[in-house]
């Protein structure tokens, strides 16, 4: 039987100039029939001011996992990937350093005990703000069965983790700490994909928090995008952490589904981002669709 499912691979930022969606059905080939294939190239994966693809999938088979060497373009090993990205975030992310999938070069996946599966992977990671690649090898681990725990991930990135942003980071901090009224914004990205300057930092601190969910989330099935800042607020704080609330919609582009979060978290150039609280909001029937997620 055949499974006809359209994935976007969504949304946006303004690191790299206004964002936007170009909507280009591949057309059938054999190349583009396989069901577990992705997009080959950054610029149609990311989510960083890139031109993002629509594409087509067939086939009922689209879950099963290979075991062994895997293709680097298909799903079981962008998925393991992905993980990868968000666990970069989540160690060394900050307002302006943030780390983004680049490409694949090859993978590897076996069964392991305790019903885990790992993923050995050499992949290129980017810095996306300073534009800066490297090579990276890694490691996923994903547990299996009906018991969800978060995947273990180790990483070796070492020139990337060298990329020093501590003057933007401290005169972020000291803005933040200063201003006399406290930040907050609503849909960084705009309906047409814009984010003013002075709000690029409060977008990229959300795909910082958020890789946190989506680190927390992710499976051998799933592979979320930060899609939307809903509404950012920066609350009181009576020490030297700065005290955010987020609204962030992720898109999760296997069952297209948009999902709301509540993260409540701080920073600080010290400390980074601590999280201190997760939660998943009602699907919400009336909500305005965020921008270019299709």
């Amino acid at each position: 039987m055949s499974l006809r499912i359209i994935v976007a691979l969504a949304v946006l930022t303004g690191v790299t100039g206004s964002p936007g969606v170009t909507i280009r059905p591949v057309a059938d080939s054999a190349d583009s029939a396989h069901p577990n294939s992705v997009p080959e190239t950054v610029e149609e994966t990311e989510i960083f001011g890139q031109q993002i693809q629509l594409f087509e999938e067939e086939e009922a088979e689209e879950d099963v996992m290979a075991t062994g060497e895997l293709n680097p373009k298909h799903y079981p090993a962008q998925r393991a990937a992905k993980v990868v990205q968000h666990y970069l975030n989540t160690r060394y992310g900050s307002p302006y350093r943030v780390f983004g999938l680049q490409r694949v070069h090859s993978g590897n996946a076996e069964d392991v005990a305790d019903s885990r599966r790992k993923y050995q992977l050499e992949i290129s990671v980017q810095e996306m703000i300073g534009n800066t690649t490297e090579n990276c090898s890694a490691e996923v681990l994903f547990a299996r069965g009906e018991q969800q725990r978060s995947a273990q991930v180790q990483a070796s990135c070492e020139a990337l983790l060298k990329i020093d942003t501590k003057a933007q980071e401290e005169a972020f901090y000291q803005q933040c700490k200063m201003n006399q009224s406290l930040q907050s914004a609503q849909y960084l990205p705009d309906s047409y994909g814009h984010i003013e300057p002075d709000m690029k930092p409060l977008w990229h601190l959300g795909i910082v928090a958020s890789s946190f969910i989506m680190l927390n989330e992710s499976t051998e099935n799933t592979l979320y995008n930060m899609a939307q800042v809903a509404n950012v607020t920066q609350l009181p704080t009576e020490n030297d952490q700065l005290k955010f609330d987020y609204h962030i919609l992720l898109h999760e582009m296997v069952s297209q589904e948009i999902i709301h979060w509540k993260l409540l978290f701080t920073w600080s150039p010290a400390e980074g981002v601590k999280v201190l609280q997760m939660e998943q909001l009602p699907h919400c029937h009336d909500c305005e669709k965020p921008p270019n997620t299709n």
